[in-house]
């Protein structure tokens, strides 16, 4: 099984290494002609240009990644973590959330000099990143904190679960998974964001109003309109839509309002509300649900395995090395599973634009994707595979060529 597992990880790393190869290679010199009008020459080569800093740098940290990967495997390093976790208590919950624990800081500290280059070297480079030391540290421990809590107490039940229930508690986590899961997409905006990022709600103006008439005309219940001060981190701009039943919220970038027309924003939320109003919203929990159960039911199959633990190092069973393993051994899955759920998100989003050009007008929706590729520096010609591969969202040339399409009609 170990063959196993290193065949794995270094197949996944050179599949991902040859994919984003292949899609540097679709950048060229000349603009596509409906984008001639849009861009010039010096935006293009830097967009070029920015890509490329961000593939470098992928491409050193996941070489890294994989070689300390391979480090932990051929030392035992694995199960000496849990060796020492065993030691620290004799209760399976608190074993297992210190091993993962250990790894989880362990690994982002590890990747941290990456996310500071990414930030302070490449996104200010390119003029994107806003954020200060002192915010990006700031972040850093708010999202420890986040992790603990939140995390820690999943992990917990989880291994409640498990001790209870045996092979069974795969069914027991994973209603207890979804509910949780609902209960973060409905209360997202209130409780989690806020630690971050500032929430303002929507100054009375015409925006707001134009907002308001929309969402009157389409019959969408909104609880509210925020502004997120999104401008703290970075100069890039986006809208979401987040809540379920009556607390449903649309929150704008304070960047977004900055750079785009009344128009253009009214055809941003039509977007939006186009997810909701075609369930897209409630169909991508429900199959990120069934994701969940698919491998905790798998995992059910092998949990007590001790192989899985001795793959890593183990000379007993560990419930926290089986998991460690299995993760490892589920990857080629979940790519699989990943693929299948991001052609399902740009069927939605096609649909989603469609509903914003039928119910508001399609050209300035138009007019807000062509901004949003131009100011984020965005590949505007991708390889076909990369985008069927890791792209959630049609490119902007797919997107406007259906929009176009509709006007015509």
């Amino acid at each position: 099984m170990l063959i196993a597992i290193i065949i794995i990880l270094i197949a996944s790393y050179l599949f991902e290494r040859y994919i984003e190869w292949i899609n540097s290679k679709t950048w060229n010199d000349k603009l596509p002609p409906s984008l001639e009008n849009f861009y010039d020459q010096d935006e293009y080569s830097k967009a070029q240009k920015y890509d490329r800093a961000k593939l470098r740098l992928s491409a050193v940290g996941s070489t890294l990644s994989l070689l300390l990967m391979l480090l932990f495997l051929s030392s035992g390093s694995f199960a000496l973590v849990d060796t020492w976790a065993k030691h620290q208590s004799s209760e399976l919950i608190i074993q297992t959330i210190l091993f993962f624990g250990v790894l989880a800081l362990v690994s982002d500290i590890l990747q941290m000099p990456f996310s500071i280059y990414r930030t302070f070297v490449i996104e200010e480079q390119f003029g994107f990143n806003r954020s200060t030391i002192k915010t990006f540290f700031m972040d850093k421990l708010k999202g420890y904190v986040l992790a603990a809590l939140l995390g820690g107490s999943l992990l917990a039940l989880f291994v409640l679960f498990f001790e209870i229930a045996g092979k069974n508690f795969w069914w027991i986590a994973w209603l207890s998974i979804s509910g949780v899961s609902l209960l973060i997409s409905m209360f997202y905006t209130s409780w989690i964001l806020p630690m971050f990022n500032k929430l303002s709600p929507l100054p009375e103006g015409e925006l707001r109003s134009r907002l308001q008439d929309y969402c009157k005309k389409v019959g969408f219940h909104v609880a509210d309109l925020y502004v997120m001060d999104g401008s703290k981190r970075s100069s890039k701009a986006n809208a979401f839509f987040s809540g379920l039943g009556p607390k449903k919220k649309i929150v704008l970038f304070d960047t977004l309002i900055e750079k785009h027309s009344t128009d253009e924003l009214v055809a941003v939320m039509a977007h939006e509300v186009g997810h909701y109003k075609k369930k897209h919203t409630r169909m991508m929990v429900f199959v990120s649900m069934l994701q969940t159960g698919f491998m905790l039911a798998l995992f059910s199959r092998v949990i007590t395995n001790p192989e899985l633990a001795h793959t890593l190092g183990a000379n007993q069973p560990s419930l926290a090395l089986g998991m460690m393993a299995f993760a490892i051994l589920y990857s080629p899955v979940s790519l699989a599973l990943g693929i299948l759920t991001n052609a399902l998100s740009r069927k939605n989003e096609y649909e989603a634009d469609a509903y914003a050009a039928s119910t508001f007008k399609a050209e300035p929706l138009m007019d807000a994707l062509k901004k949003l590729s131009h100011d984020n520096l965005s590949n505007l010609q991708p390889n076909r595979w990369y985008v069927r591969i890791y792209y959630s969202h049609p490119t902007l040339l797919q997107r406007l060529g259906q929009l176009t399409l509709m006007i015509k009609e």
